[in-house]
C-alpha cells in the first residue's frame, strides 16, 4: 500500500471538525453522516471503519465519525453492502429511541476518541 495513503473523516462532530484537517463536516444527525458516506461509497470512495459504532448503546450518540480512504476506479460492492445495512440497522434501532442529547458532549469525547484509535490503527497498518 502507499505510504502517503489518503483518507478523509466523515462527522457532525464539532470536536473532530476543530482537530482535524481532511473533515467533510456535515450539519446534522448521526443519520446524516450516515448517508453522507453512503452517497460517496457509491461514487467509489472505500470505506476504512466500520460505519456503526463499537456497541449498541453508540447508536444513541448525536455524534458519528467515519473514515473513508481514496476514491477507486470503481464501487467496492462490500462497501456498498455495509453502508446499506448499517443504515438499515440504524433506522431499525431507532425507531424506538431518540439520540441522548443530554449526554452530548460524553458521546462528542468517546466519538473523538474511537475516531483517534481508528486512525492509529489505520496509519500503523498502511504508513
Amino acid at each position: 500500500m502507499a505510504d502517503n495513503m489518503n483518507y478523509q473523516i466523515v462527522t457532525n462532530n464539532p470536536n473532530v471538525k476543530d482537530s482535524y484537517n481532511q473533515v467533510i463536516f456535515v450539519e446534522g444527525s448521526f443519520e446524516d453522516v450516515l448517508f453522507k458516506v453512503r452517497d460517496l461509497v457509491h461514487t467509489g470512495f472505500e470505506l476504512i471503519n466500520h460505519p456503526l459504532g463499537a456497541s449498541i448503546r453508540m447508536f444513541f450518540s448525536p455524534y458519528r465519525s467515519i473514515i473513508i480512504g481514496e476514491k477507486l476506479q470503481k464501487t467496492n460492492d462490500i462497501h456498498i453492502e455495509t453502508i446499506e445495512n448499517s443504515i438499515s440497522n440504524y433506522k431499525k434501532h431507532m425507531k424506538v429511541r431518540k439520540p441522548d442529547i443530554v449526554n452530548a458532549e460524553d458521546y462528542a469525547l468517546i466519538d473523538s476518541e474511537l475516531l483517534k484509535s481508528s486512525l492509529d490503527e489505520f496509519k500503523r497498518i498502511y504508513n
